[in-house]
């Protein structure tokens, strides 16, 4: 499995999660709007955006701890 698809699938089992705790059913439904279609639509635009910021965090923490690596120390760009 190379590292994008990793990646990917940590930010869709993350974004799973969070759909999962928001989901309705966990506050009785309190929240609930007339058209459920609207609420479905809501939470598939959510969950897209979701995955999309878990990748892009997970994209800077993997460059911010390149950065850190031993060896890195000295080199400097010029």
């Amino acid at each position: 499995m190379t590292q994008r698809s990793t990646d990917l699938l940590i930010s869709i089992v993350a974004s799973a999660v969070s759909l999962l705790l928001s989901w309705p059913y966990w506050r009785d439904f309190e929240a609930w709007p007339e058209s459920q279609l609207a609420w479905y639509l809501y939470f598939a635009v959510g969950f897209v955006l979701a995955v999309y910021v878990f990748m892009v965090f997970i994209g800077s923490l993997r460059e911010l701890f390149e950065h850190e690596a031993p060896g890195h120390e000295f080199d400097e760009e010029r």
